[in-house]
């Protein structure tokens, strides 16, 4: 998922650095309220993608001692600054620049040029969103696109979805705005757009914000692959009760798992059975009966460890985003 994010990230880097430009110049040329709102909409999307990128790069950093569980979490960090950014430059400036637009109106001029920006913005904007879109649906496989992008997705695609998602949906209000401006004459259906266009970016930003404090403090890993883990535990031949189960995602593409369950004695017992058997012959007396006990103690040892080995090896072929796992005897 980190490569299909960071392209996806690239893709909306370089498409809203053009488009910003190009509203930027539609706006200087026409005055109107919409196309600085699309123009700050888009420089707030610009500098939130470099955001995110800043953050894939670093997530992407091996573990160490400092970070034994890795830096995945690095992209929540920077991908909430990116959603607080869109809240306070997104949606703030472009609501109030609405309202003073609304209570101040000004003849709008050389609307020609704003909306042919606005339609090759839309195209641009467009391909992006396809872009994103696409990373996020390979890394979703079989899973229901919602769900997976509410709940398991990374958030930098799930940012990118959501902004470029909006930004098409802003390019049309903008259009609309200007359209209406036009046909009656009245600025202030430029200013409604303006403000409805931050009102977007507003509700856009707080359920990012949201979905990356969530992934920071750290929710458990989605139901069902909670229940496949714990099926796989308590299927094993070794396993008499999983007595708890605790999981944690780390970030979008690693999970933490610990368990600790009760091993079966005599499963135990009957996969040392040949080695019971080829000892028996030679305890003669207390003192060769010492030596078994204390070399069959070590070999017990050594079979609950290697069973916990099998269980884990069957988690991650199963979840392989479970990277971190605690297996115990309880």
């Amino acid at each position: 998922m980190a490569h299909g994010s960071r392209r996806a990230v690239a893709a909306a880097i370089a498409g809203n650095s053009l488009v910003t430009v190009a509203k930027a110049i539609a706006f200087i040329v026409s005055g109107s309220a919409a196309m600085l709102s699309e123009t700050l909409h888009s420089l707030a999307d610009t500098l939130n993608q470099i955001l995110l990128m800043v953050g894939i790069v670093r997530s992407s950093r091996d573990a160490d001692g400092a970070f034994p569980y890795g830096y995945g979490a690095e992209r929540q960090v920077w991908a909430l600054m990116s959603a607080v950014g869109i809240f306070f430059l997104g949606c703030g400036v472009t609501v109030y620049h609405g309202v003073h637009t609304a209570l101040h109106p000004e003849p709008l001029s050389s609307l020609g040029l704003a909306k042919a920006v606005l339609i090759v913005a839309f195209v641009v904007e467009a391909a992006v969103l396809a872009i994103a879109i696409r990373a996020v649906r390979t890394a979703a496989g079989d899973r229901p696109f919602l769900r997976y992008l509410a709940r398991e997705a990374d958030p930098s695609a799930v940012a990118v979805v959501l902004e470029d998602s909006a930004a098409c949906l802003g390019v049309l209000l903008a259009f609309g705005g200007i359209m209406l401006s036009r046909w009656t004459g009245d600025p202030r259906w430029d200013a409604l757009a303006s403000i409805l266009i931050g009102l977007l970016l507003g509700a856009i930003a707080i359920w990012l914000i949201a979905r990356n404090r969530q992934l920071l403090v750290g929710p458990a890993i989605p139901p069902d692959v909670r229940d496949r883990i714990r099926g796989l535990l308590a299927a094993h031949p070794a396993v008499e009760k999983v007595a708890m189960l605790r999981t944690r995602m780390l970030d979008a593409d690693t999970y933490r798992v610990a368990a600790e369950v009760e091993f079966a004695g005599e499963a135990i017992a009957a996969s040392l059975e040949d080695r019971l058997r080829d000892a028996w012959p030679g305890i003669t007396d207390y003192e060769s009966f010492r030596r078994f006990a204390a070399e069959f103690a070590d070999d017990v040892v050594e079979q609950l460890g290697d069973e916990v080995d099998a269980l884990e090896a069957a988690i991650r072929h199963e979840v392989p985003r479970a990277r971190w796992l605690d297996v115990e005897a309880d």
